[in-house]
């Protein structure tokens, strides 16, 4: 089966960035705030993904985090859409809640882990929410005051973090707190949060196509790091269409296909097909689903028919990604 890219890979730093549709506000009143907190609380430590930085803003949201053993766009698919239900619910309205999904830029840890912690957690700041440094501290929807030990969070990774800084915790949180403040005056970081959603470009498939020309497609690029960071991210991406195409070649049957991802998932392919909702199946059948229809060329019927769904079911998995 095709190997994962390692922009999606367990272990890599994503920055990921939603925002409201045309600017609008996400987070209306202090019940929004929690109900996002509340699935996050939930979501990090199922997936065992890695929490370093975050912060809810009125019309958008930054989270830098570890992927853990479920894949970010799944993460951020049950995040993102089980929020946005009950938004619409909350407040009686229609439509699409965020702009694009979301954003996601892969990082390096070395030197862009600990920028983007104070990057993150000086949003409040630098978007007027507070007045001065010393109130960061109680702006509730920001994981700064953890760092500093002003309150508990158990699904952010504050060691991870606080480690960078010394070993004596009081001398990493006050060694953090001085970093923190020294970033107060740099204003807008373009360098951090830069970096457009691949789908613009077609995916993938467009920015290699993209490269192979030669062509520039900076504003497409969603890595950050560099040149030896950015070629081995890249070489991935291209391992994983030649693996794909190396599949299509071999005329692989959907059968053989769904068994693989099966047997990858440590599912019986027994229960694959049986309509089981424990969350493996459930990931092992998203993942079928998405590289099946969207790189294989099999059609949405098809594959409902070898995992015992429907093809509404199949589509809607193909329209959330």
């Amino acid at each position: 089966m095709p190997r994962q890219a390692r922009l999606d890979a367990p272990g890599v730093l994503h920055h990921v960035i939603g925002r409201g549709i045309e600017g609008r506000d996400i987070f209306r009143q202090n019940r929004d705030y929690e109900d996002f907190i509340a699935r996050i609380s939930r979501l990090v430590p199922q997936s065992k993904s890695q929490m370093y930085a975050w912060v809810l803003m009125p019309n958008h949201f930054h989270l830098l985090m570890r992927t853990g053993v479920v894949l970010l766009a799944s993460v951020m698919r049950r995040l993102m859409t089980g929020y946005a239900v009950n938004f619409n619910r909350r407040y009686q309205r229609l439509g699409h809640l965020f702009q694009n999904r979301y954003k996601s830029i892969v990082c390096a840890d070395e030197p862009y882990l600990l920028e983007l912690v104070r990057y993150i957690h000086l949003n409040p700041l630098r978007a007027g929410l507070v007045g001065r440094m010393d109130d960061l501290i109680v702006y509730r929807w920001c994981g700064h005051a953890a760092l500093l030990g002003k309150k508990v969070i158990t699904w952010q990774e504050v060691d991870g973090v606080l480690g960078r800084f010394g070993q004596k915790l009081n001398e990493a949180r006050s060694a953090y707190a001085r970093f923190i403040e020294e970033g107060a005056g740099m204003g807008e970081r373009p360098d951090l949060c830069g970096g457009g959603l691949v789908r613009s470009a077609g995916g993938w498939a467009a920015v290699l196509a993209l490269r192979r020309r030669k062509a520039k497609a900076a504003s497409d690029t969603r890595v950050l790091g560099d040149s030896d960071f950015v070629e081995s991210v890249i070489a991935e991406a291209e391992e994983q269409e030649r693996a794909t195409l190396r599949l299509k070649s071999n005329s692989i049957s959907i059968e053989q296909f769904c068994r693989q991802i099966a047997l990858a998932h440590r599912v019986d392919f027994a229960e694959l097909i049986s309509g089981s909702q424990r969350r493996a199946v459930i990931e092992a059948r998203k993942e079928i689903t998405l590289i099946a229809v969207k790189h294989l060329g099999f059609r949405g019927a098809e594959v409902a028919r070898h995992l015992g769904v429907t093809t509404s079911c199949i589509n809607r998995i193909v329209g959330a990604s």
